[in-house]
This record gives C-alpha cells, structure tokens and sequence, in this order.
C-alpha cells in the first residue's frame, strides 16, 4: 500500500505507560521501526515530545482510551498533527494482542493513511465542554435529592406534589420550610401558598396533614442542604459559562433565534460541536456524528436494522430537550412536525426527529451566518394542498356526508347529507 505519513508514530496509552512505535524512512528506501516506553507524567510526557521533535515525526495516532489520551494531547497538540481514532476501528487480528503490538498496528495504519480522527475541538471550546457537561451532571444530582426529598414527604404522608404541579416553587418550598421548623398545623402551612395555588387551598389543607416525625424532619433538613448546595454550584457555573460564551455570542444570538432554544441549551450545543462548520462534510455528516439519525445495516439486499448508533450522547440528549420545548411553541414549523410525526410515529420518534431537524437548522444557521426563519405552522398543508384536499374530502365521505368542492371566487363549497 502508498506510505501517506513516511514520519509518523502510533501511541498506545495506558493509565501508568504509554507504548510508542516510530516510523520512518531509512537509508535504504524502506521504513525503520522503533519501540519506547514511557511513563505518563508530565516529565515522561515531555521526552516523548522531544523524542519525536527529534525524528521530525509529524503525525501521530492514539486510541481514546478513557480520559488518559487528554494530558497526551495537551502536550503534543502544538508541535504534532493528533489524530484521536475509535479503540473499535483499530482492533488487530486476534491473537497479536500486546502493548508492542498495538502501537505497532495503529502506527502502520497511520502510516498508509487508514485512520480517521475523532472531532476533537479547539482549547476554548473543550472547557466550555467541561463546564457545560457538569452542569449537566449536577442537574441529574438536583433531580435525584428533589426525589428522595418527595419520597421522605410521601412516607409522612404529606401530599404536597399531589397538589403542587411545582412542588419546589416558591409556595413549595415556603411550606417545607416550615414544616421544617416544627409547624404541624394544616392551615396556616395551607395560608402559606401564593399565586394560582391559593384556588386550591382548601385541597391543600387535607394533603398537608400527615404524620411528620422528628426523624422525617432530620433526614429531609439534611437533603435540603444538599439541594441548596447544588443549586448554588449550578449558579456558579451558568455566571461561568455565560463568561465563556461571550467569545461566541454571535453563535448564542442565531441559535436563541429557533423555538425551543435558550441560552443554555446554546451553550451545550456549542460546546459540543463548536462554531466551525467546515469541519463536518455536510449536514448528515454532523447528524450521524450526533447519533441522530437511522442506523445503517445491510447484509445480502436486506435492511437488518435502523437503529441510531451511541454517537455524541450528551449533543443528543440536549436536542431531545430542545425538541420537546419546541414542541410546546405556538404555531411554529417544529411543533407542527412534531404533532404531524407523534400522531404516525409516537412521541418519542417524533422528539427525535424534531431534534434531528433542529441540528440541521443550526449547521446551516452556523455555516451561512444567519438567523433562523420559520415556515410556518402550515407548511405542511401548504406543501401538498391538493393531497390534503384528497384526505380531507375522503374523511368527510367515510361519515356519509357529500361534499361539493369550488373555488373561493365561487359561491361556498357545500355540505349534504348523502
């Protein structure tokens, strides 16, 4: 096969070594091989930047092996091109399975240009990433104590969410507190509701007398605490994030523009697959990235699966969010896409493809640099006017009735009763 990289290495990294296979040309024509060993801190990490400085070495390859490969490439990122490569593309022939062996391998497919590297994004866009995704994992946190607070209130028999859509509003938390601080009496925690839940008052009444211990006080006092902390760490990290995003405000204003997405949801987006387009071939090439789209297997003619592979799950996750506020809009194209798929589909391949759309929106909106236009909620209709026409008039049939169809330059269409 044509030698693409004649200078190149291949990594093989571990949590305490990292095993390295050089390549290069030789006297002779043909490549020379060479093996090392190193460790993996910092120290170890900088004799293997200066050993391949050395060999004038200018591409290197290396698994995504957990977290270990990020020190890796901090240090070599700026005198190399890194090409990060899926552990699954680069398995060797079984039986061959050493450390030696797999720098080796993924260094003879470096060198003949096998390798396709994993989208890894620039410095700034990678701790917006770190940032972004443990908001995200202190949210799953907030969720699970605002949980075992309901189920500490369920086992005293204090039916706040029954009533509460909210139960951790305003009114919510008034309540609690004050269950919290010894009040027992159903009415004055009842008196203690504000807005729309002062209708429901005399409800409220009978859900707050339950059967709260000083043990249930104690344990929901401690969860609390730990609720407030979250909340206060997830404060810290949106005035953080919003501190991050000013560099791409221009990116947050276009893509605030699209029904469903707000400030942070645009922080998460950004942070996942930057504002550089040109770095995806097209559109489906982003979209398969993402996982959202259909899966692609075929064997001997027959389609054996559509399901959507793993792709970026946290990318995923956050358009799924997406799609679902948008699917709440107002007479907007998404909501209309959505209620038109759920009602063939079922919500939840209606979420995703809503969600599909919205990722497409945002790789054009990026690319071109302009703002979001919506098509209406009656796009569909409008599309096919004629079909509709067809479905509708057969419907009206199936229930007996006779239509007569005209223009609105003529007199009304009539309806009769067959």
């Amino acid at each position: 096969m044509r030698i693409v990289y004649p200078r190149c290495c291949g990594l093989d990294v571990h949590k305490r070594s990292i095993s390295a296979c050089l390549l290069i040309p030789n006297k002779d024509g043909g490549t020379q091989q060479e093996i090392r060993r190193f460790g993996t801190v910092t120290r170890d990490l900088l004799e293997l930047c200066d050993w391949l400085a050395s060999n004038e070495v200018t591409h290197v390859a290396m698994e995504s092996t957990g977290v270990y490969w990020k020190p890796v490439w901090n240090i070599l990122e700026a005198n190399f091109t890194i090409l990060l490569v899926n552990a699954q593309h680069v398995k060797a022939v079984p039986g061959r399975k050493t450390d030696a062996k797999d720098c080796q391998w993924i260094a003879d497919l470096l060198q003949h240009g096998l390798l396709k590297g994993s989208f890894i994004p620039p410095s700034p866009i990678r701790e917006l990433r770190d940032l972004t995704r443990t908001r995200a994992s202190l949210r799953q946190d907030h969720t699970s104590v605002a949980n075992r607070m309901q189920k500490i209130l369920e086992d005293a028999n204090v039916k706040l969410a029954s009533v509460a859509t909210d139960w951790l509003g305003v009114s919510g938390r008034a309540i609690v507190s004050r269950m919290l601080d010894g009040e027992q009496n159903a009415e004055q925690l009842a008196d203690l509701c504000r807005g729309r839940l002062r209708d429901k008052i005399p409800e409220m009444q009978l859900a707050l007398e339950g059967r709260m211990s000083e043990h249930h006080r104690w344990v929901l006092r401690l969860q609390r605490e730990q609720l407030e902390f979250l909340e206060a760490q997830i404060a810290k990290l949106d005035a953080k994030i919003q501190e991050k995003t000013k560099a791409y405000q221009e990116a947050v204003d276009l893509c605030t523009t699209i029904p469903g997405i707000e400030a942070v949801a645009a922080a998460n987006l950004i942070a996942e697959m930057g504002v550089n387009m040109d770095q995806f071939p097209s559109a489906a090439h982003l979209a398969s990235w993402a996982g959202l789209c259909p899966g692609n297997n075929e064997s001997a003619g027959k389609r054996l699966s559509g399901k959507a592979r793993n792709g970026n799950v946290w990318l995923r996750r956050n358009l799924c969010q997406a799609a679902w506020a948008a699917s709440h809009s107002k007479n907007t194209y998404l909501s209309s896409q959505f209620r038109r798929l759920a009602a063939r589909k079922g919500k939840k391949r209606a979420i995703v493809a809503v969600g599909h759309t919205i990722l497409i929106i945002v790789f054009h909106m990026l690319k071109n640099h302009q703002p979001y236009r919506d098509l209406g909620a009656d796009y569909f209709d409008r599309r096919n006017a004629e079909q509709l026409k067809r479905a509708l008039i057969r419907r009206l049939e199936r229930l007996g009735l006779q239509v007569t169809v005209q223009s609105p330059a003529c007199p009304p269409s009539t309806i009769q009763t067959a």
